[in-house]
């Protein structure tokens, strides 16, 4: 007993330096020491101390890139269904999961009518891309243009479209819900341009990238816009006999009744 004391007196002004120094999970194990690791060597156990507190942080940073995200959908690349009843390419989808398109600056471009699971896939990318430490923003294309147009009341335009710029990966979903005012295109221009060939953007919407021109009023703006997109982007239509919401929903009432 008298041993442990000296122990913990010698151990806890180190104690206070690690919480001091922001090291709290190897703070908590010198705090608390686990007596199966005593017979382990002292690089053995720092060895240990830090790889947790390594990962005790990497998991943090995960689910900060996560909330902040702000993901339509808790989805996972791993969980995206392949059916006959689908059309969807899956040797592209696990060339994205490796997030390589991220660090070369490229695009994905989803397309397909309702319930294809354009969002679901989006959000699986974004979450991904926030597993391997890439900052990611979810917006609904209508949320955003309301967004930017809040920025410009407020006279926070420049820095709000800055913080847009420097995202790792935008997500932005309901690409062509309506035509867009020459305004509204001026932000899009500025935000694809703000972009190009420095980061990444996932775009989803009803209509096939080959009609987005007609949604902009202005062909010079519209092809500005396009060119910035389109040549440096995976294209993945999708297709589904059956609507994905359908299928999600029958998994939850599944999940409910088997519990």
């Amino acid at each position: 007993m008298l041993l442990q004391g000296v122990v913990f007196v010698l151990n806890s002004p180190t104690v206070e330096k690690l919480r001091d120094m922001k090291l709290r999970v190897m703070a908590q194990m010198m705090a608390e020491p686990d007596r199966a690791l005593f017979e382990l060597s002292f690089e053995e156990r720092l060895g240990i101390m830090v790889e947790k507190e390594w990962l005790s942080r990497k998991n943090s940073k995960i689910k900060r890139l996560i909330s902040r995200a702000s993901l339509a959908i808790n989805a996972c690349i791993e969980d995206i269904e392949y059916s006959s009843d689908r059309t969807i390419d899956k040797k592209t989808i696990q060339t994205l999961s490796s997030c390589t398109y991220i660090e070369k600056h490229l695009n994905v471009i989803l397309s397909g009518k309702t319930g294809t699971g354009k969002t679901y896939i989006a959000c699986a990318l974004g979450n991904r891309a926030c597993r391997t430490g890439h900052s990611v923003k979810y917006y609904r294309m209508p949320e955003l243009l309301l967004e930017i147009q809040d920025s410009k009341a407020e006279n926070r335009y420049a820095r709000y479209m800055d913080s847009i710029r420097k995202v790792k990966l935008l997500i932005l979903d309901d690409i062509g819900l309506k035509s867009y005012s020459l305004e509204e295109s001026r932000d899009i221009l500025e935000i694809t341009e703000g972009r190009y060939n420095r980061a990444s953007t996932v775009l989803a919407g009803q209509i096939n990238c080959n009609k987005w021109y007609e949604l902009f009023p202005d062909p010079t703006i519209a092809d500005a816009i396009m060119d910035r997109v389109i040549h440096n982007s995976y294209i993945l239509p999708l297709d589904s006999k059956i609507s994905m919401r359908e299928i999600m929903a029958e998994q939850v009432l599944s999940s409910i009744k088997s519990n």
